[in-house]
């Protein structure tokens, strides 16, 4: 992790997108731009807190800058933003968010915020995010029937049933109880459970 500004690498094949993109982010972050896959992976390193995707990208797609991104062990977290509608291959793919093009100045920052508070939660929490960001897109994408008969989804779905059951165990240790609200606040808008107040309407009682 940067030891100053936190760190974020917008990839995307758009020059004048990108540099819109490195605009929005410019005043919080400091923002790196790759026109590619190839100069992604040539900025790419262990300084890089948030990295935001293009999956449609010519030479070196944005799925396999993904796929090099894990495979390198580098501890930051992905959004996807891309105009590639969401399908049932999400489920298997390494990346934390996912937004469809276009995009508003406030959903790109509000992504990054959430981005890099992610990272000071430990690893169960960190999937369980990421898991319910991959529901949430596809709930909104997919019908209901599509979602009936999606063996990935169903997949999914146990997953985060799975993941619930330890969440308690994961947050007890938090340190301050703002992070512990903070937590659960975004779980809940992530996964749908709750209206992202922070209020009952949450499955965790906040």
């Amino acid at each position: 992790m940067s030891e100053d500004l936190p760190v974020v690498l917008v990839v995307e094949d758009e020059p004048d997108l990108a540099d819109l993109y490195a605009a929005w982010l410019g005043d919080e972050y400091e923002v790196r731009t790759a026109y590619g896959g190839h100069e992604a992976l040539e900025q790419l390193d262990e300084d890089v807190d948030i990295v935001l995707l293009d999956r449609r990208m010519p030479g070196l797609s944005g799925d396999e800058v993904l796929v090099a991104v894990r495979e390198r062990g580098i501890e930051c977290r992905v959004a996807m933003v891309t105009a590639v509608e969401p399908d049932f291959d999400i489920v298997a793919m390494g990346f934390d968010d996912y937004l469809v093009k276009p995009v508003t100045r406030g959903a790109l920052t509000e992504t990054v915020e959430g981005l890099f508070r992610r990272s000071e939660y430990d690893s169960d929490v960190q999937t369980y995010f990421a898991l319910a960001s991959k529901k949430a897109v596809l709930e909104s994408e997919k019908g209901r029937a599509a979602l009936e008969e999606s063996e990935e989804y169903d997949y999914l779905d146990a997953q985060l049933r799975d993941l619930r059951e330890n969440l308690d165990d994961s947050v007890a240790n938090f340190d301050e109880h703002d992070d512990f609200e903070g937590a659960f606040r975004d779980i809940g808008r992530a996964d749908g459970t709750g209206d992202g107040s922070g209020g009952e309407g949450t499955e965790f009682g906040f």
